[in-house]
């Protein structure tokens, strides 16, 4: 198995195989990362819809991905929500897994690890985030803005080289930037944030509102179901009007609360994950570096580069393992 030595600055410390663990709304995902951010072996399961069942799919897969016997150095944990990462407690998780909130993530793990390994957990866009630190585009940064775009929209904030986490942890929630004061409701309680109006659902659901009016469009072919997010950006890309006009629509607002955030933060690169990145250039990145040059470049004299995650799916596992590389350190991801 991967078992190294590791430079501390002098000392020498044996590290074992990192777990990644990424909990999401649909699924749960763990594998075995070495320390070069490679997976070396993964598990899947559908996510439960109790704490019980909950309880009970995690350990089976730790528990698969534990047999024979791995020597285990750190798990890293990414979940939705906010967490504390000192006590892995849950502490607020609106959506399909509110049943952890006020739960200890690593109570609910520990049975099946050796003693004595260290556990952390933290919000699933700032561990995306660690990952990119590690091993992606962020290595050799120290200012960063990463986005990951899906379901809803996450967000992680690297800052003078380290990840920010604000004074209750909630920092780096870029999906509930206020884009619009009279916006539609958000599950957070606010109106009119960024994920109301950029985010697969936004997107599903504009489709969905678009075929119910009776507008001509491709996007009917993808009937008796709802046309899905992908769906929505194949036919964009294939020339549909009415796809065309949503992708815009919505790629329009992300690229205002792009140019927003590298006022505010000034970052080296913005740096785009999650499902929907994987859209082509045209529709995608190349709106987008155009919206933050124009909206930016007064005031910053320089192009902000707008790029895509460089961790490959699963990236919210290797994430993960990267935390746990920080919690075995002891200390911030070396830069």
């Amino acid at each position: 198995m991967c078992f190294r030595k590791v430079d501390m600055g002098g000392a020498k410390q044996e590290t074992g195989v990192l777990l990644g663990l990424d909990i999401g709304g649909t699924q749960i995902k763990a594998a075995c990362v070495d320390e070069s951010g490679t997976i070396i072996q993964s598990r899947r399961v559908n996510t439960p819809a109790s704490l019980e069942d909950f309880r009970q799919a995690v350990r089976g897969l730790l528990s698969e991905l534990l047999t024979p016997p791995v020597a285990i150095g750190a798990l890293g944990i990414g979940c939705k929500g906010i967490i504390n990462p000192q006590t892995t407690r849950v502490e607020v998780l609106p959506g399909t897994v509110h049943y952890l909130e006020g739960e200890l993530l690593a109570e609910i793990v520990a049975p099946v690890l050796p003693t004595g390994i260290p556990i952390t957990a933290d919000n699933d866009a700032r561990v995306a985030l660690a990952g990119e630190v590690a091993w992606g585009v962020a290595r050799e940064c120290r200012d960063v803005v990463m986005l990951t775009l899906g379901t809803g929209v996450g967000g992680g904030v690297l800052a003078d080289g380290r990840i920010l986490r604000g004074a209750s942890g909630a920092a780096g929630h870029i999906g509930h930037l206020t884009m619009d004061p009279d916006g539609p409701l958000c599950v957070c309680g606010n109106r009119g944030c960024l994920e109301t109006l950029f985010s697969a659902r936004t997107i599903e659901s504009d489709a969905f509102a678009a075929l119910h009016r009776g507008v001509e469009t491709r996007l009917a072919a993808c009937q008796p179901k709802a046309p899905t997010c992908a769906e929505v950006f194949e036919l964009a890309q294939q020339g549909d009007a009415v796809a065309r006009d949503i992708v815009q629509r919505a790629t329009k607002v992300l690229g205002a609360a792009l140019a927003s955030l590298a006022h505010v933060l000034d970052p080296e690169v913005i740096i785009l994950g999650g499902q929907i990145s994987a859209a082509s250039d045209a529709l995608l990145l190349e709106p987008l570096r155009k919206d933050v040059g124009w909206r930016a470049r007064c005031l910053l004299r320089r192009d902000v580069p707008v790029v895509r995650s460089k961790l490959v799916d699963p990236s919210g596992v290797i994430g993960a393992a990267a935390l746990a590389l920080e919690a075995r350190w002891g200390k911030d991801l070396p830069r």
